[in-house]
């Protein structure tokens, strides 16, 4: 014989809201894109790719400092309509957007190199010669 359960719906939605909660995205522009990136080593230095689509060169920083790698970008909206026309919608982001990260080693500023193609920026951070511990004689 077959059992008939009685569910209810309002507790099914609020037990389903707090395992999972529900993402009102009223403004899919609202958040940030995250930067994709791509980090390789070999014994001499690390490459990164990053993907900036729609960025301009001139509006991308790099700052290294030691291990750390920081990239900063912003993506300027164009404002240009004609007359007689109306933005109806836009999807796009717009603002700027950053990624830090810590590599194994120290990157040697000096020798340090960047390249920006189609959107596409790719970074050659050569390792840092590591320094070699001295012995100290007593005298």
């Amino acid at each position: 014989m077959n059992d008939i359960v009685r569910r209810d719906p309002f507790a099914d939605l609020l037990r389903g809201f707090f395992v999972r909660p529900v993402d009102f995205d009223l403004d899919p522009t609202a958040r940030a894109p995250e930067m994709r990136v791509d980090v390789k080593e070999n014994a001499d230095d690390y490459t990164v790719v990053a993907e900036l689509p729609g960025v301009a060169k001139e509006d991308i920083n790099v700052n290294i400092d030691g291990q750390l790698v920081s990239i900063s970008a912003e993506r300027k909206q164009e404002k240009e309509t004609r007359d007689g026309e109306r933005l109806l919608r836009t999807e796009r982001y717009y603002g700027k957007i950053s990624r830090s990260f810590q590599l194994g080693q120290e990157i040697d500023e000096s020798r340090a190199s960047a390249k920006f193609t189609d959107g596409v920026l790719q970074l050659m951070l050569p390792k840092k010669a590591p320094v070699q511990a001295k012995r100290l004689t007593i005298e």
